[in-house]
């Protein structure tokens, strides 16, 4: 039987770069497209069947900064599938990133400039906005949108006689001083991404404390810094390029979901040689990477995870109630 490969955000940047690597090393599989944008989707599902036509490449439609239409997307998900092997959650926005210009050019002459470069630590702040559920678009985007759709996907995904795997792509901006338990929207602060990719690392590790019981299994991802349109966004691309190195997120996709440590995230990277390795960060041991000590604790996931669970509940009986008076 083929395996069935959910991929969000598959239509361009990273996705549309996991995709291709994915038929590459197994050109049987269902790769499903997650797009916002049907023609988009409709192109890249054309490319990737030309070089891979043995492939079967399907389409769902889902914006997942709107509910209405990942309710809607889960609903026909659940229709064509009896189960997903892997699902990749790879859809996010950075919107509108301001560069801090003084503290890039103070970061360029000190010990810290890869470690600056490579997580934008105090380089970027953005401007975010409300959807049209009431929530904050990044949060929604990045983190809420991607939780309704595994909660509505669950019939699919737990099997505990063979194990799916959740895999998020996340960040090395992810950190833990932007993110606050009071405000999982960051609607009172600056940096919504990186809240939203730390908040990405918490809900990982409490899908696994709730979830592999069930067959289910998640992991984190940094693919590294890479030229999309979201980086392109803050610097030129020919900047990029000076530090842009190799995907390495398909290295999962040959991982047992349930050998993988839960409280670990795996980064892609390569040597000064082009050589690409996956090196793993974690938690929450403090382990120090570029000078830099991520933490994380599966008290703060759980606690995260029920603020999520209560969010679900409010947001489905206003979405409910809007319906009804439609």
């Amino acid at each position: 039987m083929r395996k069935a490969v959910l991929v969000t955000g598959a239509s361009s940047g990273v996705g549309l770069a996991l995709c291709k690597r994915l038929l590459e090393e197994d050109h049987e599989l269902h790769l499903c497209l997650a797009c916002r944008n049907r023609s988009k989707a409709e192109a890249v599902r054309a490319a990737l069947l030309a070089s891979r036509p043995l492939a079967e490449v399907s389409i769902v439609q889902v914006d997942v900064s709107d509910l209405q239409s990942v309710f809607r997307a889960s609903g026909e998900l659940k229709q064509r599938f009896q189960r997903l092997d892997y699902v990749y959650l790879n859809a996010g926005i950075m919107p509108n990133p301001q560069l801090n210009i003084k503290a890039l050019f103070s970061g360029l002459f000190s010990r810290k400039v890869i470690h600056m470069f490579s997580t934008a630590e105090g380089l970027l702040t953005q401007e975010d906005k409300i959807t049209a559920d009431g929530l904050q678009e990044v949060f929604e985007t990045n983190v809420f949108g991607h939780f309704i759709l595994i909660q509505e996907l669950a019939p699919l995904l737990c099997h505990s006689d063979s194990p799916s795997q959740l895999i998020w792509t996340s960040s090395r901006n992810a950190r833990k001083s932007n993110f606050c338990l009071e405000d999982i929207q960051h609607s009172r602060g600056q940096e919504p991404y990186s809240s939203s990719k730390y908040a990405v690392d918490l809900l990982s590790v409490a899908v696994n404390r709730n979830f592999n019981s069930r067959g289910l299994y998640s992991s984190v991802v940094c693919p590294g810094t890479m030229v999309t349109n979201m980086t392109c966004g803050i610097l030129p691309p020919f900047v990029w390029t000076l530090l842009m190195p190799i995907i390495w997120l398909v290295w999962l996709f040959h991982q047992k979901p349930e050998s993988l440590n839960p409280l670990t995230k795996y980064l892609s990277a390569t040597t000064g040689f082009g050589s690409n390795y996956v090196m793993t960060q974690k938690y929450p041991e403090e382990e120090i990477l570029g000078n830099s000590i991520m933490d994380l604790d599966e008290d703060t996931a759980e606690k995260f995870y029920q603020n999520l669970l209560e969010l679900e509940k409010h947001v489905r009986a206003t979405i409910q109630k809007r319906n009804h008076q439609s």
